[in-house]
């Protein structure tokens, strides 16, 4: 059988993808164009996925739909998955055990690529830092282009084509993508591991070694970049296999490379020598967790011996990605926010930090098997009122009503008030609730009743309209759901559009 080659990796006549999503879509484009012969399967109908199969309509794709039949498997030379699929159905297991490759978009852009290559990967903060990391390099002249994909929203398979060995590749990596994945970036960035996708995941050593994964297969002139502040990414530094950078919040940080912040100034460190980028009152986007991405960024530039200037004018220009703490409307003296990315309670603690009371927020979405403790006690200073929808409805209100119902009963040993909470970024290693009230004592005696109501309701339509009943001028109405969209959308993005839509028609 002829064997189609791409770097040091083969890439059968006969392939299968699984999952037809966007970057399914785009894999069978890309292996149908290389001369290989493509199945396509996916458990929805052919309904469901009318637009993606007119979308192929020009190609000899085989479709499989409704079922993964273990037929499939005959002859078949390599699998290619995409991040929404599990690893754990039937098909992938018996593949793994009859050592069938499984591969991916990532995989095969990481392969056959020339230029250089940046991989992004954390459980939050990924996207932030792809973008604002390009917009830095688009600045420098040392590129020709700059190219983003991955996880972002572009696979980069069409356009291998055209991305030339002058131009660099900034790519955000799912530790989805990354566990089947045998190549790794030139520069790596883990930013932070916090639970995430424990739905996906069997425990949370998986999902560490997932991300891990980026790092594997660097050699020594790679360069991995490192978040100081979280526990997890910190203690890859021994995974290293070329240079390692760090990024951190203490200035007392000893790494000779990388990033911190000194007295409201971000300095890059290169080879022990301190430069000051900028002022961190001259940067647009708030909160913790943007500061730790920003730091991040720079370490990227840094890395690639970026001029300072440019570095500071990426900076001093970005305003943020859409979907990610995004204004949408002020009505009737109420702010409308959209964090739909807040796809983990964490995430939700994280947008809630610069944000000041009273907030109205709305949870809810697939849940992913995650506590919503924490997120509990984050909202006590801040939120007054809760709507939940979707699938994870019921679980979320009554485990919020949970951890109240113990701290009004003076169950809960929180050690701290209500009134003293500051919520760090999901990201940071400081602990999650600062500005303790005398540590290390019981409750107190007296505690404020928590007095927030949740209200449940089907879907966010009915949600934001409920928001709107419910709000007062001087009121911020936050969508961070702490879920995934998938119980009733396609993915986070388009849960967002639609929050905005939504929010718009009530002008």
């Amino acid at each position: 059988m002829v064997k189609y080659l791409l770097g040091e990796n083969v890439i059968s006549q006969k392939a299968l993808i699984v999952g037809l999503a966007r970057q399914g879509i785009a894999l069978a484009q890309y292996l149908c164009d290389t001369g290989n012969e493509v199945t396509v399967t996916d458990l929805r109908t052919a309904a469901d996925l009318a637009y993606e199969i007119d979308s192929l309509e020009r190609y000899d794709i085989d479709f499989v739909l409704e079922e993964h039949p273990l037929s499939l498997l005959e002859n078949v030379d390599t699998i290619f998955v995409s991040g929404g699929v599990p690893l754990d159905i039937p098909l992938l297991q018996i593949a793994t055990k009859a050592n069938i490759p499984i591969s991916n978009d990532s995989q095969i852009v990481l392969d056959k690529l020339s230029c250089q290559t940046i991989g992004i990967t954390g459980s939050s903060g990924k996207t932030t830092t792809t973008l604002l990391s390009s917009e830095i390099c688009s600045l420098s002249s040392q590129f020709d282009n700059v190219w983003v994909g991955g996880n972002i929203g572009n696979p980069l398979l069409l356009d291998l084509p055209e991305i030339l060995e002058g131009d660099i590749a900034i790519l955000e990596l799912s530790s989805f993508q990354l566990q089947i994945m045998d190549r790794s970036p030139n520069i790596a960035v883990v930013l932070n591991i916090t639970p995430n996708h424990l739905d996906r995941h069997s425990d949370m050593e998986e999902y560490v070694m997932a991300k891990a994964n980026i790092l594997e297969y660097q050699g020594s002139n790679d360069i991995a970049i490192l978040g100081w502040d979280n526990e997890f990414s910190q203690s890859m530094k021994s995974q290293v296999r070329g240079k390692c950078w760090g990024f951190t919040l203490d200035s007392n940080a000893t790494f000779d490379n990388g990033c911190v912040i000194e007295d409201d100034i971000v300095m890059l460190r290169r080879d022990g020598n301190s430069v000051p980028v900028i002022n961190c009152n001259d940067i647009s986007v708030i909160g913790t967790h943007n500061l730790l991405n920003i730091l991040a960024s720079v370490c990227v530039a840094g890395a690639l011996d970026v001029e300072v200037n440019f570095i500071r004018q990426g900076l001093s220009s970005f305003k943020g990605v859409p979907h990610r703490m995004e204004y949408v409307a002020d009505i009737e003296g109420v702010r409308w926010m959209n964090d739909t990315m807040a796809t983990t309670p964490e995430r939700t603690i994280a947008v809630l930090e610069p944000l000041t009371a009273p907030i109205i927020l709305l949870l809810g979405g697939k849940d992913k098997n995650l506590s919503w403790e924490s997120l509990a006690v984050a909202m006590l200073s801040k939120v007054k009122k809760v709507v939940v929808f979707g699938q994870s409805s019921f679980l979320i209100k009554s485990s919020l009503e949970e951890v109240w119902g113990n701290y009004n009963r003076g169950d809960l040993r929180l050690s701290l008030l209500s009134d003293d909470i500051s919520v760090m970024d999901d990201g940071s290693g400081f602990d999650k609730l600062t500005k303790r009230s005398t540590a290390g004592e019981a409750a107190n005696p007296d505690p404020v009743p928590v007095d927030i109501s949740v209200t449940e309701v089907d879907n966010l339509k009915e949600a934001v309209l409920l928001a709107y009943s419910l709000s007062d001028p001087g009121d911020t109405v936050l969508l961070a759901p702490g879920c995934t969209s998938f119980d009733q959308f396609s993915d986070a993005i388009e849960r967002g559009e639609y929050y905005r839509e939504l929010v718009l028609r009530l002008q």
